[in-house]
């Protein structure tokens, strides 16, 4: 990854906005207004990029289920299989006596990776499910 120029910018904000803007830093504990405000900027031109066609994001899908569901396990198992292109690793570990946690690595087209998660967190079983992307870097893996 080459080094960035840095530009600096200023913005102007109600002072409510920026309250709440100082608040939200010191909550998710960034080390500068600046860093938050890099990260924002990021998420939304991410979210801007799944909506561009054929556009390669990286990602996640983690999901919390019950091992004992009839079914569920293999139902797991053929999804990612059917998406097998798109899921690079999976990471199992056990919650508890009952529950496990699955993260699965992902990276292909957006629209592809929202169709699998959506599949994968409308299975019977599944407590939670949520999908995390973030766009690739260009020129493949």
């Amino acid at each position: 990854m080459s080094e960035s120029k840095i530009v600096r910018f200023s913005v102007s904000v109600e002072e409510e906005l920026f309250e709440g803007f100082e608040r939200f830093c010191q909550q998710e504990q960034f080390a500068t207004r600046s860093e938050a405000v890099r990260q924002m900027i990021r998420e939304k031109l991410t979210e801007r990029a799944w909506a561009e066609e054929g556009r390669e994001v990286a990602g996640t899908l983690t999901l919390v289920y019950e091992h004992h569901r009839p079914q569920l396990r293999a139902r797991l198992l053929a999804l990612q299989h059917e998406y097998h292109h798109w899921v690079l690793s999976t990471i199992h570990a056990h919650l508890t006596k009952d529950l496990c946690l699955e993260v699965i690595l992902l990276r292909g087209p957006a629209q592809a990776l929202r169709q699998l998660a959506a599949q994968l967190r409308g299975l019977k079983g599944i407590h939670k499910g949520q999908l995390v992307m973030a766009a690739a870097p260009e020129g493949g893996h």
